[in-house]
This record gives C-alpha cells, structure tokens and sequence, in this order.
C-alpha cells in the first residue's frame, strides 16, 4: 500500500485563496484576519503539501503561477463547499428549518393542506416545505428510501420501522344522486351498503380498501367494480349522473359536493365508520421531536374541521 499522502488544511486553503484574490501579503493577512508572516507561512505549507509552486514572489508584487491560476480555482470552490455544509448544519440544528419533504395521499391533500400550508406559513416560516401527492405504497417506498422525510396518510399502517403520530378520526357520509332513497338522511344502518350500486376509487388507493372493509363489515362480501375512477371528484361526478353511490371522508364533503348541485348527503348510524388520519415518520428519525411537536400544532389547527382530534 502507498504511503498517505498529506493533506491541506483549510486554514492553508484559506490563506491562498486571499492572496490568489489580492496578489497583495499584506491585503490578504488583513482580509484574513491573521499576520503577514502567519498568512506567507500557510502558503508556503500549501505548496510544500501539494508539491507544486503557487505564487511567483517578487520584491514589487504577487503573481500566481500557471499551477496556482489553476489550483486557485479549486480551492475557492472547497471553502464554498465548505461554507455551504457549516451553514447547512447550523440550519439543522434550529428546529423547523430547512427542507421537509411530506407526502400526502391523494385523498387527504386536497382537503388538509390549506390547513398545513397555513399552519407552516404562520409558525414554521424559515421551514422550507415540499409537497409530493402519492398513493400510500409510494409514499412508504419513499419514507424507506429517505426520498421523502414525513407522511400525511390513513392508518394504520403495520409496517415495520415506521412510527405513526395520529391526527384525528373523521366519519365517512354517504353520497347519493338526487332523489335516492337514502339521500339527506340521517341515522342509515350500515346494513343499508349491502344493497347500494356503490362506486369506487381504482385500485392502489387506500380508500377504495377502506371502503371495502366497511362493506365486509356491513355484511356485503365485494363491490362489482364495474365503473372506477381515479380521484374522488371524478367518483362524485359519476354519483351526481346518477350511475350509483358513494362514500366519501367528511372533509372532503364540502369540497366536492359543492360542485353539483345534483348530490345528497346522508350519515350513518353510530357508531359510523371511520378513517384515521396521521403523520408517519421512520422510527427514530433525527427529526423525530420535530415531528411530534408538528403533529401536535396540526391537531389544534385542525379542530374547526369536521373531524376528531386524537390526543
């Protein structure tokens, strides 16, 4: 094996890069901060460490060899980087800054971010937040992947090293076309989904899943997935033209049942079913503090929706 070959240090890049800009000793030991010999000797360490001549001396001036024009450059871009890394680490040592990538599924974003996007703006202001709307199983694939540092999705999960931060419990309501039965009602028996034309979202949505457990659980063993669609105001299309029923979480009803003027609305018999919204992070994430303190500022936030904050 070759002997290791030394190093620079930066207080030597340091002081070659001033005299690279000055072309002056006494210039760049005053913009360093440092004396004129300490400054000469750190350059001088420089070359011995490289092996390579970087200044031409001269009783009159400084001039830069053609290796030192060259190496000149690179070590300009060294302290940058290195400038650019401290500055990076002092920001991650204060809470909520710096980039925080959330995924969200597509049936809570568009009905939670303005309360998010708010919260962020008003408490968090240096927090630079990315959003990214996916189906759940991207979304894990990037929390495992570290594409993605936080989640805003239904749960439970059940997935091994992850850590869910619950939100809130919000019911789901039934979405009729006018002149439906059950349209406008209240108290409907979830025995009632046994015979419903129920429509639902494609498959790899999470509440097209969910749907389909509250089915089974009303005793109706599938759902003919004759018609589907891709996005919850499609499925509500598709109610208010009457080709069937739907269900819908209740905070996407006010959104989405304001479109057409050709929908009801009717809510089911206690205890209705449910879907529980969280914050999901990796188990022992750097962050995890923040992220706990986050999900708690989105819980009180979140108390004039139509939902139930979970403690």
């Amino acid at each position: 094996m070759g002997k290791r070959r030394r190093q620079p240090s930066l207080a030597q890049l340091r002081a070659f890069a001033a005299v690279a800009e000055h072309l002056h000793f006494r210039d760049a030991a005053a913009a360093t901060g440092v004396s004129q010999p300490a400054l000469s000797g750190a350059v001088s360490a420089l070359e011995e460490t490289l092996g390579v001549t970087l200044l031409e001396r001269t009783t009159r001036r400084v001039l830069l060899s053609p290796a030192g024009e060259r190496l000149a450059v690179r070590a300009k871009a060294v302290l940058e980087e290195i400038g650019a890394l401290m500055e990076e680490a002092d920001a991650l040592r204060a809470p909520f800054t710096g980039a925080l990538r959330l995924g969200v599924i597509p049936t809570v974003a568009p009905y939670l971010l303005p309360t998010v996007l708010r919260l962020v703006h008003d408490r968090y202001p240096h927090l630079d937040l990315q959003v990214h709307e996916e189906q759940t199983a991207n979304l894990l694939d990037g929390l495992a992947g570290g594409r993605l540092d936080l989640l805003l999705l239904a749960v439970p999960l059940g997935v091994p090293g992850v850590t869910e931060l619950p939100l809130f419990d919000e019911d789901f309501v039934l979405v009729t076309p006018l002149g439906h039965p059950l349209g406008g009602r209240e108290g409907i028996p979830r025995a009632a989904l046994r015979e419903l034309n129920l429509l639902l979202l494609d498959e790899g949505h999470c509440l097209r899943d969910q749907a389909l457990d509250i089915c089974r659980e009303a005793g109706r063993a599938g759902v003919p997935a004759t018609t589907t669609a891709a996005g919850l105001s499609t499925l509500v299309q598709l109610v208010a033209g009457g080709l069937g029923t739907t269900l819908l979480p209740r905070t996407a009803v006010r959104v989405e049942t304001a479109r057409s003027a050709q929908l009801l609305t009717g809510s089911f018999a206690d205890p209705a079913p449910t879907r529980r919204i969280a914050l999901a992070m990796r188990t022992g994430a750097a962050r995890a503090d923040e992220y706990e303190e986050l999900a708690s500022a989105l819980r009180g936030s979140m108390r004039d929706l139509p939902v139930r904050t979970v403690a």
